[in-house]
């Protein structure tokens, strides 16, 4: 009898065991059979892509992501909102409709965007390593304070994705009506958030999220890097030439009285920062003042992306420069800053553009300028093409 007991006991003991580590490893995912039928083979619910963890260099030290953090979950509902139509009113146009991967989240157009009815104000900005970066405010003239304030704008902007809520516009909430109808949509809310419920705030936090996990560190230039200590030191895998357009890239050229450069280098990372390469959130415009619309002059442009993916490896712009999207080549948008005419009314011009109230004269030479240009093809990667966490999930 005695040996019974014993026996039952430890059958119990094993049991009890076995069933609370059942319950505390293993986390049991629901089907979601509308994101299966819809997306296919390109969302794993049970083996999401890898958005949170991505290797980040250790030279790299900003990161404007602290109090919205990259999750798997998020990013993944970021990126079937950036790529779904259905956030525009006629289901034509997406976020990803202007900001094409195939072109570093940027657009190839010449100069404004097709929205839904018009186009763009100004040329689409390159969203490459918006995370890597001290500014935290978006658009060009840096009208909103955050990125998660930003995703939500061009879908209320009558021109661009249509519930303005105005000019007879269906509403934003109009759109989130349309989203809690849609299937897939009321599992992945509920898979990110723990329910069905969505809101402005969190298709703002998911598509935030997303955007901030598209990043390049595969370029040359982070090749090098890696070699030295720093970037003043001359990269063993660069070519002399390139190492030439660094040394004018980062250091600060020297003026005379009249905004002449006498010594030095150009200063491009005045404003540029290396190694991230962000603007710096105290920049003013550059010396560009023209609209889309060809009426008036803008001047509150202060705002750019990273410098990195300008190009792709090939050498071929990923878009046209500026936000008016007017310079068309790398040669053209040194050019401009070789010689920096200030315009009648243009008020905000960056101080370092302007030395001594005269717009700088570089007075590059044409070698100089080569050199420059060539350190700037450096700069560019090729994963952030092709990868796909960042492509359309709704194509197989």
């Amino acid at each position: 009898m005695r040996a019974i007991t014993i026996l039952f006991f430890l059958l119990s003991c094993l049991f009890i065991s076995c069933s609370k580590d059942t319950n505390d490893t293993y986390e049991s995912i629901p089907e979601y059979p509308n994101v299966k039928a819809t997306f296919g083979n390109t969302i794993d619910l049970n083996n999401l892509e890898n958005y949170d963890n991505q290797f980040v260099p250790s030279y790299i030290t900003k990161d404007n992501s602290i109090l919205n953090p990259i999750s798997n979950k998020g990013a993944t509902l970021g990126r079937v909102l950036f790529y779904d139509t259905n956030l525009s009113v006629d289901h034509t146009i997406a976020c990803a409709s202007c900001h094409k991967q195939e072109n570093a989240f940027g657009d190839n157009a010449l100069m404004a965007s097709n929205g839904v009815n018009g186009v763009t104000g100004r040329h689409s900005m390159r969203l490459i390593n918006t995370r890597f970066a001290t500014e935290t405010k978006f658009f060009w003239d840096e009208r909103a304070a955050s990125l998660e304030i930003q995703t939500t704008m061009p879908i209320k902007d009558h021109a661009e994705m249509g519930f303005s809520g105005t000019n007879g516009d269906l509403s934003f909430d109009d759109l989130i009506t349309r989203l809690e109808g849609i299937d897939y949509y009321k599992e992945l809310f509920t898979f990110v958030y723990g329910n069905e419920e969505i809101t402005e705030s969190k298709i703002q936090n998911a598509l935030a999220q997303f955007i901030r996990s598209i990043q390049s560190f595969d370029s040359k230039y982070d090749s090098g890097r890696t070699l030295v200590t720093n970037d003043n030191q001359p990269f063993p895998n660069f070519t002399q030439n390139e190492n030439t357009g660094k040394n004018l890239f980062l250091t600060p050229p020297q003026f005379d009285g009249n905004g002449s450069r006498i010594g030095g280098g150009v200063g491009c990372a005045g404003c540029h920062r290396a190694p991230e390469f962000d603007i710096d959130p105290n920049s003013l415009n550059n010396g560009i003042t023209g609209t889309l619309s060809n009426t008036g002059i803008d001047i509150t442009n202060t705002r750019a992306p990273s410098l990195r993916d300008l190009v792709k490896q090939d050498g071929t712009l990923n878009s046209t420069l500026m936000h008016t999207g007017n310079i068309a080549t790398l040669q053209a948008a040194i050019g401009h800053y070789n010689t920096i005419t200030i315009a009648p009314g243009n008020t905000n011009l960056d101080s370092r553009l302007r030395p001594g109230g005269n717009g700088q004269q570089l007075n590059m030479t044409g070698a100089e300028m080569n050199a420059l240009q060539s350190f700037l093809l450096t700069l560019a990667g090729s994963n952030v093409y092709v990868d796909s966490k960042w492509s359309s999930p709704f194509e197989e």
